[in-house]
């Protein structure tokens, strides 16, 4: 399929992206360059996120906190994965066989974005249920059913991707190992498989649900204007327009389903052409699937400048650290100048 991507003829390492270094080079700088700067990104941004929601309270109010914070660890532990290709790349001897290392790392990686994915269609039933069925909404959604929602979510895209062992690669497609690259090959039976058991449900209900929202979000703001305009008429006041109040926070969810979508797309659309033999190219290949992988750091940065109340988690995280910080300045000055005083009292 692909070609090697530890070396040639020439004894030179044969890099995804083709572009030759120095001779004092010897592994592929462009790819850990963008490998080792996604994987920063992605762990020092998720744990900001994680750090928030334990700092904040209110961000716990809303059910869909239990989604976000599923998708933050998540994401977390992708970024702690892309450290296997980066040593791979480097060529730091690898304990385990070479294909037992790339199968698991691509079926982690699997998983990991599966569970994403799932939780991101989990959050739109959850805020359709909360639109449509707002009287009985606690009663339906409770904290141990989210709970129970949570561990299928991680049980279904465990055993998913489980058949990727024998059947074919489960989809990840940036070939850093020689095995993965000529040995390791997709399959369209089990390429189908994948969309039919997670993509194209996952699709179907992000774009039901939030249609549906925002189509009685329209239809509310429109009856609240028609309200406010019927009694200013009759005080004799002009009322403004009211947006509908679930509308903003579905928002949100709705930015961070699209950019994942987005993201994904073009990694999906390869993941098919390869699979049926259509269209092969390890440049492609790597972008694709990176570009994917980026969205671990996507979410938290939508999250981050979309939500209010995570905002003010923000602030209230940093301005904890800086007055720690202050604190261990002032404490380690005092200490200083009771030292130097000491010291003068001696030489008295």
């Amino acid at each position: 399929m692909n070609s090697s991507l530890l070396g040639n003829q020439s004894g030179r390492p044969f890099c995804l992206l083709a572009i030759s270094y120095l001779e004092t080079i010897n592994f592929c700088l462009l790819e850990v360059v963008i490998i080792v700067f996604l994987m920063v990104l992605i762990i020092s941004g998720n744990i900001i996120v994680i750090f928030v929601f334990h700092c904040a309270p209110l961000l716990n109010h809303h059910t869909t906190s239990y989604f976000i914070q599923t998708m933050a660890y998540a994401d977390l532990l992708v970024g702690v994965s892309c450290l296997v290709p980066s040593l791979s790349l480097l060529h730091y001897p690898i304990v385990l066989s070479e294909s037992l290392v790339c199968q698991i790392f691509g079926y982690v990686v699997s998983v990991l974005k599966s569970v994403s994915m799932a939780s991101l269609a989990c959050i739109s039933i959850d805020r359709y249920i909360a639109i449509t069925k707002p009287l009985t909404y606690n009663t339906l959604v409770t904290p141990w059913r989210l709970r129970i929602c949570i561990l299928i979510i991680w049980l279904y895209s465990c055993l998913v991707f489980l058949p990727s062992f024998h059947w074919g690669k489960p989809g990840y497609h940036g070939d850093v190992f020689q095995w993965c690259a000529n040995s390791w090959n997709t399959d369209p039976y089990f390429t189908l498989f994948i969309v039919v058991m997670l993509y194209a449900p996952a699709a179907f209900i992000v774009c039901f649900t939030y249609f549906n929202i925002f189509r009685i979000c329209q239809q509310h703001t429109k009856e609240i204007n028609e309200r406010r305009v019927r009694f200013s008429s009759q005080d004799g006041e002009a009322g403004e327009a009211q947006p509908c109040p679930d509308k903003r926070y579905a928002m949100v969810l709705f930015r961070i389903t699209s950019v994942f979508y987005i993201l994904w797309l073009p990694y999906i659309i390869y993941f098919l052409l390869e699979s049926s033999n259509v269209y092969s190219n390890r440049v492609a290949s790597f972008l694709t699937t990176w570009l994917a992988i980026s969205n671990s750091f996507c979410n938290c940065v939508i999250y981050s400048l979309s939500n209010s109340v995570f905002q003010k988690g923000l602030k209230r995280l940093s301005g904890a650290i800086c007055a720690s910080c202050a604190r261990q300045r002032v404490a380690k000055d005092s200490s200083t100048s009771r030292s130097k005083r000491s010291s003068n009292g001696c030489h008295v």
